[in-house]
């Protein structure tokens, strides 16, 4: 395996895998729109403003008004901190999977850098 195919086999992963993280952010701002919308009677850009503060891990601005609002707002907030574990985490495993094949660290499950086929490594 050449060097230039393990860079644009990182690039095409690491762009597949921002697409999805994108994705799911614009999808889950869109529920978080639609949720603010429907309990608390909010306008659009009063329910982006809201959802996205949610999203973004600051927190809400002000309480809402109904008990619906409130349920929902605790749960998009729970829902939103989960996000961004997971988003975080699918951006950052070909950067990570890239230094492991850069420094010949093997996979859990023993696969070894193309560099290191071969090689024995001496114990004790």
């Amino acid at each position: 395996m050449s060097g230039h195919a393990s860079r644009s086999r990182f690039a095409l992963r690491l762009a597949i895998n921002f697409s999805i993280g994108l994705g799911l952010i614009t999808v889950s701002l869109l529920a978080g729109m639609l949720g603010y919308r429907y309990f608390e009677g909010l306008h659009w850009i009063d329910s982006f403003s809201h959802a996205s503060m949610i999203l973004g891990g600051m927190g809400p601005y002000t309480e809402p008004k109904s008990d619906g609002g409130k349920l929902f707002e605790g749960f998009y907030a729970l829902y939103s901190g989960l996000l961004l574990i997971g988003v975080t985490g699918l951006i950052l495993a070909p950067i990570i999977h890239h230094i492991m094949l850069l420094y010949d660290i093997p996979d859990t499950d023993g696969v070894q850098s193309p560099k290191r086929k071969g090689r024995s490594i001496k114990k004790g």
